[in-house]
């Protein structure tokens, strides 16, 4: 590699970092769109049983507990039910579980995968979830304007907050040369290209070390590449055929770091914004990330974004794909569709 090219990557990584930390501090307050904006309600319920499912790996999942059962206690409820999650099983059987127990609400405790895991079976069920961020990312978390730092908050508005509902979104997954196919729900951001290359090759060792910046070293790494060509149609409308890097569908669009990547994307309009990114080199994402760091409002013919409910996009050769930051291995046809209004789950309280 060139040594301009790589003092010019080195230079994108630290203004990343620098960026992201400012961002932290300043679009908090700004991303309060319709992500917390539709009128939250009471749940109604003087009395709750309350089912928690923890994953027991996370630093926190044990104060996470105790902050629990001491507020359970204190509101004069039940023991909580509580249910702990294997390598095996990220949460979907503790789910079903949680609503034969006839949970009023169950909390959550662990990262975007245990949420997704039961965000996935609670959808369309009418029983609250409330979430208790303990991972790295914890996306959805801070899409519906929770503090991911605060433990004892978060324990408190899982309990006693108000509610609301989200859409959820689905992705079908095929593989022509293997045979393989699957459906996976999604929350936040799901895509097929190089997002999903990225987070395959993050190191986990560095993701305890420095959290969510991890990505940024994977992504330094795979930067150079080639595009490759699919066919897009949205809503059943023919087929565009494109030369990308990645397709990203976001139901919301707060990411680490405090990037509002996508300031559209809206957690309960009935709709998905579809990003098609396509930069040749690195001076394309370099004209890309300024792009959305600085909310820059003109075209930029190399990021494309649009609005559907459904989404098919066919290659190839398999790709790999991601929901939520877990891959979910290569496909040929992905079929993409939103879920509106599918998911209940708690917020803080809104001023009178």
């Amino acid at each position: 590699m060139n040594d301009w090219l790589l003092y010019l990557l080195s230079a994108a990584a630290l203004a990343f970092a620098v960026s992201s930390w400012w961002g932290v501090r300043r679009l908090k307050a700004l991303h309060i769109r319709s992500a917390v904006g539709e009128d939250a309600h009471e749940t109604g319920l003087a009395h709750q049983r309350v089912a928690v499912i923890l994953n027991p790996i996370k630093a926190r999942s044990s104060d996470a507990k105790e902050a629990i059962q001491r507020a359970c206690v204190a509101a004069g409820w039940d023991e909580p039910l509580f249910l702990e999650t294997t390598a095996e099983d990220p949460g979907s059987s503790q789910a079903r579980s949680a609503l034969d127990y006839k949970a009023d609400v169950v909390l959550v405790g662990g990262g975007d995968g245990t949420v997704r895991a039961v965000a996935e079976i609670l959808a369309h069920t009418d029983v609250a979830m409330g979430i208790i961020p303990l991972g790295t990312g914890n996306l959805l978390a801070r899409n519906v304007d929770l503090d991911v730092y605060d433990l004892h908050a978060n324990v408190q508005t899982a309990l006693f907050g108000q509610q609301r509902y989200i859409d959820t979104a689905r992705m079908g997954i095929e593989n022509s040369r293997t045979g393989h196919s699957s459906e996976h729900a999604f929350l936040v951001i799901a895509g097929i290209g190089m997002d999903a290359e990225i987070l395959a090759d993050t190191s986990d060792g560095l993701k305890k070390a420095v959290g969510w910046l991890a990505y940024t070293e994977a992504g330094m790494r795979h930067l150079p590449g080639r595009r490759k060509k699919v066919s897009v149609s949205l809503d059943g409308n023919p087929e565009q055929v494109r030369n990308i890097r990645s397709v990203l569908f976001a139901n919301c669009g707060l990411i680490p770091g405090g990037i509002d990547f996508i300031p559209e994307a809206m957690i309960d309009d009935g709709m998905l914004d579809v990003v098609v990114m396509s930069p040749r080199s690195a001076v394309g994402w370099l004209a890309m990330y300024a792009k959305i760091v600085f909310k820059h409002k003109g075209n930029l013919p190399i990021m494309t974004v649009y609005r559907a409910g459904k989404i098919v996009i066919k290659c190839p050769e398999p790709m790999p794909t991601q929901v939520d930051g877990d891959t979910t291995g290569e496909a040929t046809k992905i079929t993409v569709r939103v879920e509106p209004r599918s998911l209940l789950i708690r917020v803080k309280g809104q001023p009178n």
